[in-house]
């Protein structure tokens, strides 16, 4: 998609989920033949022209003002990120300096004793989803994904093209949505990574379900919430998480996952430590044998 293409979609979509009613407009007779919101009943939100507005779908956004831009988002009732998104476009390669130097493939060691030392399951990712590190629960907490041919395992891949991920994921179409909604906004930030665009390119070839999804424009940003997963070994598991960045290591998150004490969850994870601390033993004489 071009720039303009992406503006378009985004504004379309955005207006066609908000009703006159949730606005406050009366409704006049008559058939209407949009869903949601008219143009020229956004543009009346925004205290713009209607000419103007219909510049600004078609994709001329570029140059729009703050104030302008700030008005559109509230009368579309953008989410945060969805504020954020729409100033990327609006500021193209400008709204925040693009990473000249790729994401994160590998952890500095330090960053790796950080994650270990922690006794929750923990992960380190870049922008594109990759899983490019974790500590022994993380690991045995993302057993499928990690059991994957393409290394190092990339989340995104998973949820769209592997049929394990019906199962790991109990409601799996929301985490299609939400898979989606972070591609989509990282590729507005940072449209010179071209390992993101491709891996975009292939999700739109291989995965209708992803084709799909993509055309709804959802942006979203993900820094806590509530994960469902069902493990293969421990069932079913609810997990807060918190996205850590470190800073030195640009796009580099640390996500950190954790359950409230007595909850089925905490005692889920209990079981997860000693089985992975069983597997680890279990590869441990494996290699043992081998060298013997």
């Amino acid at each position: 998609m071009t720039r303009q293409d992406e503006v378009r979609g985004f504004l379309t979509t955005r207006r066609a989920r908000i009703t006159p009613e949730q606005v406050g407009l009366t409704v006049l007779g008559g058939e209407r033949r949009v869903p949601g919101l008219r143009r020229e009943e956004v543009a009346l939100l925004a205290g713009v022209s209607v000419d103007y507005y219909t510049r600004l779908e078609r994709g001329r956004i570029r140059g729009a003002s703050d104030s302008v831009l700030d008005s559109l988002a509230r009368a579309l009732r953008l989410t945060a990120a969805e504020r954020d998104h729409l100033f990327a476009l609006a500021r193209g390669h400008t709204a925040s300096a693009p990473r000249r130097v790729a994401p994160a493939c590998r952890v500095r060691a330090s960053v790796q004793r950080i994650l270990d030392a922690l006794d929750v399951p923990a992960v380190a990712q870049n922008p594109r989803q990759d899983l490019i590190a974790a500590n022994e629960l993380g690991r045995a907490l993302y057993v499928t994904p990690f059991d994957s041919t393409d290394q190092p395992p990339n989340l995104a891949r998973f949820v769209f093209l592997d049929h394990r991920a019906q199962a790991f994921y109990p409601n799996w179409n929301l985490a299609c949505r939400i898979t989606a909604a972070a591609l989509r906004a990282e590729a507005v930030r940072t449209p010179l990574d071209p390992a993101l665009t491709a891996l975009i390119d292939d999700l739109g070839t291989e995965s209708p379900v992803f084709r799909e999804v993509w055309a709804h424009h959802e942006v979203r940003a993900h820094h806590t919430g509530l994960r469902q997963l069902r493990h293969p070994v421990v069932g079913d598991l609810s997990l807060a998480f918190e996205v850590l960045d470190v800073q030195a290591d640009q796009g580099l998150s640390i996500v950190v996952h954790s359950a409230g004490p007595t909850t089925p969850t905490a005692a889920g994870l209990v079981h997860l430590s000693r089985w992975a601390a069983e597997s680890r033993q279990a590869s441990a004489s494996d290699a043992e044998t081998v060298r013997t």
